[in-house]
């Protein structure tokens, strides 16, 4: 696996809740290091071919998605308003607002990554729909059809 560093001027959204681990119970610490590597960046794997691979995430009020890795070029976006709270890799938390339709845009060099976790922290279901690029500057990572359809 190649090394990688973590994206430190990604466009991320939200409003800056805590840092340097501030608030992270030991679990959540360890689930990052449990996942450091994983590469399922949404909850099912709607669609994959030579060129993309598309993801559902799909939140109910209270629920989350465990730490994931990003190291494709990706878009993100939210189908319907919400909230949520987010961990990444380096310390900080942010809590998020989204409208529906809209939409992020990342691009990573080589190797380059974004980790983090994704908690909804709203009262209705958050729902976003991920397409990563497989032709971006670093190889994907690894997914099972566990996840999958």
């Amino acid at each position: 696996m190649a090394d990688y560093k973590f994206l430190t001027d990604l466009p991320l959204a939200g409003e800056l809740v805590a840092d340097d681990f501030d608030g992270w119970p030991d679990w959540l610490k360890a689930e990052f290091a449990e996942h450091a590597d994983d590469g399922h960046v949404g909850s099912r794997l709607l669609s994959e071919d030579s060129r993309v691979r598309v993801w559902e995430i799909r939140l109910a009020p209270g629920q989350r998605w465990h730490a994931h890795r990003h190291v494709l070029d990706y878009f993100w976006t939210a189908v319907n308003p919400g909230r949520s709270r987010q961990h990444t890799f380096d310390g900080t938390t942010r809590d998020v607002t989204y409208q529906a339709g809209e939409t992020r845009h990342f691009h990573f060099g080589p190797g380059e990554y974004l980790l983090h976790d994704i908690e909804n922290i709203g009262d209705t279901e958050l729902v976003f729909t991920t397409v990563e690029h497989l032709d971006s500057d670093n190889a994907p990572l690894p997914v099972d059809s566990a996840t999958s359809r």
